[in-house]
């Protein structure tokens, strides 16, 4: 009989691609592992891994069973979700994924409201990019996620937690007034600065600025909102900076910011959940919870839910 730990393993491997490293991330030896790939590919009665020098190599029939294992594991960590939770609201253990354009401005305003609230519930963090969240959450490394909608993935649920609008930064030797009114055709599009490509912020920027003037190749792109904006500080360039950044973002004299006409561009912030996760309940009290110790729907709350569960 196929195990739940075989198929680990197997997730493992198609993830680190080597022995030694996918057995370094499941606390196991490489001699272990290696053993257990082999009963599955056994019990299966097909090679999964194609075994080279240097790395691994899955095969077709390999890569469909790890994907397969994946929904297996997805829904094993989900049927230990529901046993665990199913009596009181956010306790235990949720790993929460956060986009970086989201996570130095969110977290720190979000957690103490949380934990005071909730002191119960272990939240564990990951930032990364939009792409990593969803395959990990997809795969149940991860509850949920914090991200920019809409979503495409038919697979996850998703709560609308707020608006966060875009403004213009320029250098402060700009000419234009802090009152003005900005639109797309305002901005050169040489002169554009934008994050490196994976982050959404970067496609939400380049959407709306497709109309642009154009003088030149597309301006360079950095790893982080501070970097951008430093180069912003500096003289080089513009750039498109979400509302919810500004408060640690811009306070950096050299640099002002322009609103722009309407329809005033932005992007919506949601939390998703994969749809089959019985903690549902819970994931909603934690969007409810976010948007107002944000100050997006009450400027004082009390801890109404916590109560209530206990």
């Amino acid at each position: 009989m196929i195990t739940l730990k075989q198929l680990r393993y197997l997730s493992a491997l198609a993830e680190h691609r080597h022995f030694g490293r996918a057995a370094e991330a499941c606390s196991v030896t490489q001699p272990a592992l290696s053993m257990q790939i082999r009963d599955l590919e056994r019990q299966l009665g097909v090679q999964v891994v194609e075994r080279r020098p240097s790395d691994i190599v899955l095969t077709d029939i390999g890569l469909e069973v790890a994907s397969r294992s994946e929904q297996i594991l997805a829904a094993a960590r989900d049927l230990v979700d529901f046993a665990r939770h199913r009596s009181r609201l956010l306790t235990g253990r949720l790993t929460l994924g956060v986009i970086p354009t989201l996570a130095p401005y969110v977290l720190p305003r979000m957690l103490s409201t949380i934990q005071g609230c909730y002191p119960d519930l272990q939240i564990e963090l990951r930032e990364t990019q939009t792409r990593v969240l969803l395959e990990e959450l997809a795969r149940g490394q991860l509850d949920a996620v914090m991200l920019a909608l809409p979503l495409s993935d038919p697979d996850i649920e998703t709560m609308t937690l707020f608006e966060d609008p875009f403004l213009l930064a320029v250098p402060a030797a700009d000419p234009r007034f802090d009152v003005a009114r900005v639109s797309p055709r305002d901005i050169e599009h040489d002169r554009l600065i934008l994050l490196e490509e994976g982050h959404c912020l970067r496609d939400q920027a380049l959407a709306f600025c497709s109309n642009a003037r154009r003088g030149g190749p597309m301006g360079l792109g950095a790893t982080s909102l501070a970097t951008v904006m430093q180069m912003v500080a500096n003289g080089y360039g513009v750039t498109l900076v979400p509302q919810i950044a500004i408060d640690v973002e811009v306070r950096d004299e050299r640099v002002k910011l322009l609103r722009f006409a309407p329809p005033q561009p932005g992007r919506t912030i949601g939390l998703g959940w994969r749809r089959t996760s019985p903690r549902k309940s819970d994931f909603i009290a934690l969007g409810e919870l976010v948007t107002q110790a944000l100050g997006f729907e009450a400027k004082s709350f009390q801890c109404v839910r916590a109560a209530a569960a206990n």
